[in-house]
């Protein structure tokens, strides 16, 4: 009986061993077919990519990843000077098929049919007087260059005077700085001592030094020195005080109230000025950034902007101005 069992064990494993050699011997000849499957293509077929734009074929392209950063640096930068970006309908699709190794690509051809599509756009510069546009200049700094020749000159609409960053697909033709400062340039009148103070006084200026009740306590609205204070200054009335310190230092809200404005304001810079109702509004000029937006209510002491030199200034201060019904207070009266 045993011996028989070992015949049966015996005789299943050679059929086994005669399956799995079998098996091996399929394996190899399907393995070696695919190989030569696969050597005759490569032999006589190349892996390429078909390129579509805007559902249009446009030709074959080898190297699908330089083809799209080449055109992504073209949206980018563009070609010429003054460029800003360039704008296309739609980027191209790329499908990976095989093709004869005698079929040539056309990258080049390509890369030109889809940018020739393109819209530019050119970045540029304008000089605007109160809102018209006067000039145009390449660059920020020639703009810069012309405010800051008309602040040395004394040019009298230099609080009129503004720069805006355009973008067009039409290039405008550019004027120097010289040509800039000289078209915009206009003389300031001197008045006499009496006459500006009659002007100021009408214009909303205490000029008695009296101080007249707010109805509310004020906190100083930063630190620092106090480097030009209120009154008759350069020939001209100087509403408020100048508070010298760090750019970025914290700007406090002198009282509790309503924020009136926020965001750029001619020579003020970066203004916010705030309500504290019954007529009493107090300013805070040529901040670095601002904190707070116009209807937002802020507390006594809450940080609504940070120290700067926006605007008409020489160097970082904050210029506080504190008004009852549109007329300017002496600042010193009620704080520091």
């Amino acid at each position: 009986m045993f011996d028989l069992k070992g015949v049966f064990i015996i005789s299943i494993l050679k059929k086994s061993i005669i399956h799995l050699r079998t098996s091996i011997k399929l394996i190899i000849i399907v393995s070696m077919s695919i190989l030569l499957i696969i050597g005759a293509v490569a032999l006589f077929y190349k892996p390429i990519y078909s390129v579509y734009y805007n559902e249009e074929f446009l030709g074959y392209c080898e190297n699908k990843s330089e083809m799209q950063k080449k055109i992504s640096e073209y949206i980018q930068k563009g070609s010429g000077e003054n460029v800003a970006f360039v704008q296309l309908s739609a980027m191209p699709e790329y499908k990976l098929c095989l093709l004869k190794k005698d079929i040539q690509t056309s990258d080049e051809k390509i890369y030109n049919n889809i940018i020739s599509t393109g819209v530019t756009y050119y970045r540029y510069y304008a000089v605007l007087l109160d809102t018209e546009e006067k000039f145009y200049v390449e660059t920020f700094k020639d703009a810069e260059d012309v405010i800051s020749q008309l602040k040395i000159k004394n040019s009298n609409n230099i609080d009129s005077i503004t720069v805006s960053e355009k973008y067009s697909t039409e290039l405008k033709a550019f004027s120097g700085i010289e040509e800039c400062v000289a078209g915009l340039y206009e003389k300031k009148i001197v008045k006499s001592t009496y006459k500006a103070v009659t002007v100021s006084s009408r214009s909303g200026s205490n000029m008695s030094g009296q101080k007249i009740d707010l109805g509310i306590s004020l906190i100083n609205p930063v630190e620092g020195i106090i480097s030009s204070p209120y009154g008759w200054r350069w020939g001209r009335m100087h509403t408020g005080i100048d508070i010298r310190g760090n750019t970025g230092t914290p700007i406090y809200a002198a009282a509790g109230g309503t924020v009136v404005s926020a965001g750029y304001s001619g020579s003020y810079g970066n203004l916010v000025v705030i309500s504290h109702g019954n007529g009493v509004q107090t300013y805070y000029a040529h901040a670095s950034a601002l904190y707070v937006s116009a209807g937002q209510t802020v507390s006594q002491g809450q940080n609504i902007a940070a120290r700067g030199s926006t605007g008409r200034s020489t160097g970082p201060h904050l210029h506080f101005e504190v008004r009852i019904n549109g007329t300017a207070q002496n600042p010193r009266n009620y704080v520091y």
